[in-house]
């Protein structure tokens, strides 16, 4: 996999500090809040373009888009 420069976000140094001085708890915590928000905008989105398909196909496309296709 080619990583294109441009698209990576360079951590702040204040935000670093705030994450350094969490827990691995707090920085777990914050991880998976970000990925069931991910997953949430995802189905959402999906709803609105297929309101024809069910809860497994859903859930079968959001879990292809978060894992790029590896799933």
């Amino acid at each position: 996999m080619v990583i294109d420069p441009r698209n990576l976000e360079v951590v702040d140094d204040e935000m670093a500090q705030v994450f350094r001085a969490m827990t691995g708890a707090q920085r777990l915590k914050i991880a998976s809040d970000l990925f069931r928000s991910a997953r949430g905008m995802i189905a959402s989105q999906l709803t609105a373009e297929h309101p024809d398909w069910d809860e497994r196909r859903l859930q079968e496309e959001v879990a292809r888009r978060i894992s790029h296709g590896a799933v």
